[in-house]
């Protein structure tokens, strides 16, 4: 496109169009996914036909299929969505908040903003997990979408303890190894659901019990 010359005598460039028809797209389809992710956990996987997620979105179920294909994509995208809290392809690891808790100076600082971000994503991903296990029992193809082999979750908090064991407050006698099983452990989302669903904590005071109890753990200094 050619420069254009103002009013003033300037030459002036003309910027890049938003793209309207992709913005369009993109919140199609996170209207689609909020949809479906409210009608699973109200009444299940095998329970929810794609015409009721597109009646919830407002769109044409055609619309539905166009975006996904099918009720698994769907599925999948939805548990994507929650881990991640965007629609944006980054891997956990690779997410701001993880690098910068892994750039704590201390191992104490670290878990207390490791644990704040582990608590952010439990909260939209914890009430999706019974779903991923009765759906992944009846569906092969569901259950080959999240391998379990190695774990990813695991293979996040293994990079976490990786971080925090070198750090100068981090106690001598745990390895990398047993940091990254008390991550894994005492951060995974069924325990999450045991005191926050089950027993009524607020997400908060679950994130400060987590955090004491690893802190007591990993750290040499408790405070």
């Amino acid at each position: 496109m050619d420069a254009v010359k103002g009013s003033d005598g300037s030459v002036k460039r003309p910027g890049k169009r938003p793209d309207k028809r992709a913005e369009r797209s993109r919140r199609t389809r996170e209207k689609i996914v909020a949809a479906a992710r409210d009608l699973f956990v109200a009444q299940g996987y095998g329970a929810t036909s794609l015409q009721e997620v597109a009646d919830r979105a407002g769109v044409a179920v055609q619309t539905v299929y166009f975006v996904f294909r099918n009720k698994r994509a769907l599925f999948k995208d939805v548990v994507d969505t929650s881990v991640a809290g965007d629609v944006e392809p980054i891997a956990t690891m690779d997410r701001d908040w993880f690098r910068a808790a892994c750039a704590e100076p201390t191992a104490a600082g670290q878990l207390r903003a490791h644990v704040r971000g582990v608590r952010e994503i439990l909260a939209r991903v914890a009430p999706i997990i019974p779903l991923i296990a009765a759906a992944a029992a009846t569906d092969p193809e569901i259950a080959a979408q999240w391998p379990t082999d190695p774990d990813p979750r695991y293979t996040v908090q293994h990079a976490a303890a990786r971080a925090l064991t070198a750090k100068p407050d981090a106690r001598p006698d745990v390895d990398t190894d047993r940091a990254a099983d008390l991550l894994y452990g005492l951060l995974s989302p069924e325990l999450y659901l045991v005191f926050v669903r089950d027993r009524g904590w607020s997400p908060e005071s679950w994130e400060e019990w987590a955090r004491a109890t690893l802190t007591a753990h990993l750290c040499t200094d408790h405070e």
